[in-house]
């Protein structure tokens, strides 16, 4: 064998070890990509805690004046919104690893709580529907007794005593609308036969109204169910899932709090509150929240049509209002006069803060219906 060729022949050392340099040299890019993408992942998901973090810690400063108001409540779906795009974007950086295990069974039934979660939205927009219904009798009784330079008649003040038990009617159950005519009677001055047709009116006209869910419905049920299972991940899910098992649990308590909030704030089917909320103390989120729950908890009364700050106004409102017309005596002296128009005055403000509102409120619940349905579509792609 000649020189030559000895040169144009590499010896089997140097061929292996030039094959070992490369397998080197792609296992360290490899090791560094694996790095970079690791460290991508840690940084979204601190940066979607402290997100979380943030934002409940600003909703509980809320004085308990703002607490619940339908500006605070707009506050909350505005966090959820904003918490749930992040977290979609986790999703979605992280989606080859969602139907593995165990982070697939989290998946599922994450998702299975967004079909839950979307009746909640259905109840709450419905809610929404049924005060603007208790608006419009309240603008016939601020009508009805709003003096405009003329004197107060015994007719306006029938038309508002008529509103009123309208409005009465409308702000109870059809399981309490029985019970609400005897109670009125004694005020009203109504006939019994006038009192079971305006009842049979009332009921015809509640069952009518277009629900988006069965009348066996329960929002208390249904939020039994969100909550049911929802337990912090161990350690072990945590390491197995690269950390994303966190995420995953932050977001199905926020989705379950705020859920609760609006079965509390506004009319829901059968309403109910008595859900338990411990976080564990590493969660930096979980102490805004726990507190959060304990103060509108505290708020809870019987019978209450809803925790809504301007819900309580109007039925403070119609209270003063009924005891007010039923006190009335013509001709109306002075210093009843101008305690008509001091309850029209707080009547109004009311009436204001409900207009403003409600159109707001309801598009936001509905965002938060479509962003829940984008996320379960989404996510039933990944898992697939």
């Amino acid at each position: 064998m000649s020189s030559t060729d000895n040169n144009h022949n590499p010896s089997p050392q140097v061929s292996s070890f030039g094959r070992s340099m490369y397998r080197l040299r792609q296992e360290q890019v490899h090791s560094l990509e694996e790095n970079h993408r690791s460290g991508t992942r840690d940084s979204e998901l601190e940066s979607f805690q402290k997100q979380v973090t943030d934002r409940f810690e600003d909703l509980f400063r809320a004085s308990d004046d703002e607490l619940l108001s339908i500006e605070w409540i707009q506050k909350l779906l505005n966090a959820f919104i904003c918490c749930h795009e992040e977290f979609r974007a986790i999703l979605l950086n992280n989606k080859e690893q969602l139907s593995n295990s165990p982070l697939d069974r989290s998946m599922t039934e994450f998702f299975e709580r967004l079909v839950k979660a979307l009746d909640i939205c259905n109840a709450s927009s419905n809610g929404i529907e049924k005060v603007r219904a208790w608006l419009k009798h309240l603008e016939i009784v601020l009508c009805a007794l709003s003096s405009n330079q003329r004197a107060l008649s015994e007719g306006h003040v029938l038309r508002a005593r008529k509103a009123l038990m309208d409005l009465a009617v409308a702000m109870l159950d059809e399981k309490d609308c029985s019970s609400v005519f005897p109670q009125r009677n004694r005020s009203f001055g109504r006939n019994n036969t006038n009192n079971k047709d305006h009842r049979r009116h009332f009921t015809a006209l509640s069952r009518s109204h277009s629900w988006s869910v069965s009348r066996s419905w329960s929002a208390a049920k249904q939020l039994h169910s969100i909550a049911s299972n929802l337990i912090p991940p161990r350690g072990s899910e945590i390491v197995a899932t690269n950390g994303l098992a966190i995420p995953v649990y932050t977001m199905n308590y926020v989705l379950l709090f705020v859920l609760w909030t609006l079965v509390a704030a506004v009319p829901c089917q059968d309403r109910g509150l008595n859900i338990q909320m411990s976080v564990p103390r590493q969660f930096s989120w979980g102490v805004p929240v726990t507190s959060l729950h304990d103060r509108i908890k505290k708020r809870e009364r019987r019978s209450s049509n809803g925790l809504l700050k301007e819900i309580n106004k109007v039925e403070s409102c119609v209270r003063n209002m009924t005891d007010l017309v039923d006190s009335v005596q013509f001709p109306v002296s002075d210093e009843q006069k101008m305690e008509v128009e001091e309850r029209v005055k707080e009547l109004s403000v009311v009436c204001g803060a409900l207009r403003d509102g409600l159109d707001p409120l309801e598009r936001q619940v509905r965002e938060v219906f479509r962003k829940i349905m984008t996320c379960r579509a989404e996510g039933l792609d990944y898992t697939s």
